[in-house]
């Protein structure tokens, strides 16, 4: 019945009767008691109801998490540290405090470093990170090629891997899992992996654990499942931008924020959205397909081809292979050039080059105006590796954002990233380090990453079996 009315497979008076029906029925179910009692026993049915897709996403429960990372955050930058302490700087109470690192000692995150001098009565515990207690492993996925990073529990970076990957062939998600096998097996000597993050351009949609990236020429692929089968470790997997999202929220530009944006440029263009705390991923994980957003006047019918088959999207103006397909018509680009050509065109001072990238720096000017005004973010965080062209992209860019601003959202803060390949991965093994650290995601995998904390002996690869 849950799939029946997440899917709209049953008119809406009938989806809320069959969702009551669901919840409260058989009646044998529920206690026989009315009124009051009766609403909170459908209230928790409804929440338990909620809880049992098994597949991963940054989704639900976020909020809540950011206390946890928060904490370890603390800890790890600022331990030995009391309790009292973390009270009187992150502005959480007592009993919140108390009740987290109580977890984080069982799970072995945190350790008691040794106690405060006292003036009398009990001396506090100062805590402290076992920040080597565990490793994750984070990847995100090009079409032409891989970034792996290795991270610690406080996200730093350990280890970093590439490797060639032709997305588009034959057995392109067995040769992931090899590769991948390939990495674990070169890490002797590190603490137990607890899971996997893969990032990946395309829409992931949590309740079927399914896959579809028209970039990759992917549609439908069940990657955790497959991959999981091969490199014995949980694998948790989101859209690449919203990976960047988390890691910008838990560690990042987005720590201090609540409502924000990442957006993304060079071969597509992407989008990430945080929203009271939350990352917000839509019906079926589809939101932040902003590249796909139409920017033509005369409708879908015009303006260059996009990879989605469409045309006039944002994405087939401004990203990389369209300013290079631009280049090229305009007889400043051969055959096989591409984005780093023309790139050392601007940088050589060329001005027609320089003219591309500013038409563009406009277009998107104007399409980031348009998200600002509905969505009223405090803060927008450009990166990708588009930005290496951001002295021609930003004067445009800046006129038309502002140009097109409601008044309310004229304050809005931009802020760009130099562009780092890691980094994306090391968003990706953010998706283990929130599953692990703070809370479970929507599913029970998150436990048995949680589980690797404790287990005692890792095998030869530093996988825990």
């Amino acid at each position: 019945m849950r799939d029946a009315v997440s899917h709209g497979f049953a008119p809406e008076r009938d989806q809320r009767r069959q969702l009551r029906g669901a919840v409260l029925t058989p009646a044998a179910a529920a206690p026989p008691a009315a009124g009051a009692v009766a609403r909170r026993w459908a209230r928790m049915s409804r929440r338990r109801a909620r809880r049992t897709t098994p597949f991963r996403t940054a989704s639900t429960g976020f909020s809540r998490d950011v206390n946890r990372a928060a904490i370890l955050r603390l800890i790890g930058g600022a331990g030995p540290i009391a309790r009292k302490d973390i009270v009187a700087e992150l502005g959480l109470s007592s009993a919140t405090v108390t009740g987290i690192t109580r977890e984080l000692l069982a799970q072995g995150l945190i350790r008691v470093a040794e106690r405060a001098p006292s003036r009398g009565g009990r001396p506090a515990l100062l805590l402290e990170l076992v920040g080597e207690a565990a490793t994750a492993l984070g990847v995100k996925i090009a079409v032409d090629h891989l970034v792996g990073v290795r991270v610690d529990l406080e996200a730093s970076e350990l280890e970093r891997y590439e490797a060639p990957f032709d997305a588009a062939a034959e057995g392109s998600v067995e040769r992931l899992a090899e590769i991948l096998d390939g990495w674990l097996g070169g890490s002797d000597g590190h603490p137990p992996l607890l899971g996997i993050g893969i990032g990946v351009p395309g829409v992931f949609d949590a309740a079927t654990g399914e896959l579809d990236s028209p970039l990759l020429g992917w549609r439908g692929v069940r990657l955790a499942e497959r991959l999981e089968a091969g490199v014995r470790a949980p694998v948790f997997v989101d859209n690449d931008v919203n990976t960047l999202a988390v890691w910008e929220r838990l560690y990042g530009r987005g720590r201090g924020h609540q409502h924000f944006i990442a957006v993304t440029i060079g071969r597509g263009v992407g989008l990430g959205i945080v929203a009271g705390g939350d990352i917000y991923r839509g019906f079926r994980g589809g939101a932040g397909e902003f590249g796909h957003v139409s920017m033509t006047a005369d409708g879908p019918e015009e303006g260059p081809l996009c990879t989605c088959g469409k045309r006039g999207c944002l994405e087939a103006l401004v990203g990389d292979p369209a300013l290079v397909a631009q280049a090229r018509a305009a007889g400043l680009l051969a055959a096989g050039d591409g984005p780093a050509e023309l790139l050392a065109r601007a940088e050589a001072g060329d001005e027609r080059t320089r003219a591309i990238y500013a038409r563009a720096g406009a277009t998107l000017g104007r399409a980031v105006s348009g998200l600002v005004n509905v969505l009223a973010p405090e803060l927008v965080l450009l990166s990708g590796e588009g930005t290496q062209a951001w002295p021609w992209l930003e004067p445009t860019f800046e006129r038309e954002l502002r140009a097109h601003l409601f008044p309310a959202a004229a304050s809005v803060g931009i802020e760009v990233d130099p562009w780092d390949d890691g980094k994306w991965a090391v968003g990706a093994a953010s998706l283990v380090l929130r599953a692990t650290l703070t809370g479970p995601l929507e599913g029970a995998d998150s436990d048995l990453a949680g589980a690797r904390l404790v287990a005692p002996d890792p095998g030869p690869t530093g996988v825990v079996d």
